[in-house]
């Protein structure tokens, strides 16, 4: 047996048992595929896949087992190699982040400087998604460390701790009748067209909760997974928008210059959607280089090493903000 005949079977159950979906993954042919896998059953003496004719059609009861100790020797491979890299390379290497778009447009760029001034050999390598995509990069070893509002603590596969609170801000046309409130209700809100985010970015889940809890019906006219796409809606009398805080800087700038008046105003809405929390994640088990130990403490300064250390060695599930 060997690492590629691993590689393979993870692959297909990966890929729904699609044989032609798991080659393309791994730069190989069907053919190929399908012959590993026979060979690494019949060394075995057992059937992985149950099959109906030339197509998988399920996992067996044993190959639910081979595949559970094929996550661990090919996650132990990859540990391997970092490990390597982390003593060979002198802090050199490519860190690849998994993130949603509102993070990486707005909070990450600051600390991906300042990780570059402080590991001047180290590129990194953005990978944007929604939050259960970047879950699925941080398993499939795309990446090594996850950022995102939605999903994250729900994969067991990962080890996942809050980095930062962050709430709702309502974006509003500066001359808007909603504007000109000392306090908006959740019911004023949802007599307006609304503009936000998909429902799975962003703390969306949050924005929907709210609603439900007093029977009302939002009028949501446009979902976007950019933050700057809301606002440009906006501007364009669409309706208000609902947004995250770290994405208004520039409206909050524009309202305080002296120099303009500003087009759109901001409302914070945490007391109507409530407060969010990012967190950051890892997959559990991983060997996490010292680079990654130094992103996650720029994130924020609720975390540190020997916290995420402490978290990757399962000594707790969680740690509050």
């Amino acid at each position: 047996m060997n690492l590629h005949q691993f590689r393979f079977v993870q692959e297909a159950a990966r890929r729904n048992l699609n044989l032609t979906e798991a080659a393309k993954a791994l730069h190989t042919s069907q053919p190929g595929v399908s012959k590993a896998i026979i060979e690494l059953e019949e060394e075995l003496g057992i059937d992985i896949f149950a099959r109906h004719g030339k197509r998988l059609k399920r996992i067996t009861e044993p190959g639910q087992h081979v595949l559970r100790s094929i996550e661990v020797i090919l996650r132990e491979v990859n540990n391997l190699k970092r490990i390597g890299e982390q003593f060979s390379t002198q802090d050199s290497g490519t860190l690849s982040i998994a993130t949603t778009h509102t993070q990486a447009r707005y909070v990450l760029p600051e600390h991906v400087a300042r990780l570059r001034t402080s590991y001047p050999k180290v590129s990194v390598s953005l990978h944007q998604g929604s939050p259960d995509q970047v879950a699925r990069m941080l398993i499939e070893d795309v990446a090594e460390i996850g950022i995102a509002t939605e999903s994250l603590a729900n994969y067991e596969e990962l080890v996942t701790l809050p980095c930062y609170e962050w709430q709702h801000m309502l974006i509003l046309p500066a001359d808007h009748k909603l504007a000109k409130l000392e306090r908006i209700s959740l019911e004023d809100v949802a007599q307006e067209p609304l503009i936000t985010y998909h429902p799975s970015f962003t703390g969306r889940t949050r924005i929907d909760n709210a609603f439900h809890a007093r029977k009302l019906e939002p009028h949501i006219v446009l979902e976007a997974i950019d933050s700057d796409v809301i606002k440009t809606y906006v501007r364009l009398g669409l309706g208000i928008g609902i947004a995250a805080e770290m994405s208004v800087h520039d409206v909050l700038q524009d309202m305080q210059s002296t120099q303009q008046r500003s087009d759109l105003v901001v409302r914070p809405a945490g007391y109507l959607f409530g407060q969010n929390v990012t967190r950051v994640a890892f997959k559990r088990g991983a060997y996490l280089r010292d680079f990654v130990y130094t992103f996650a403490e720029y994130l924020s300064n609720r975390l540190s090493r020997s916290l995420i250390a402490r978290a990757m060695d399962g000594h707790s599930s969680d740690y509050g903000i």
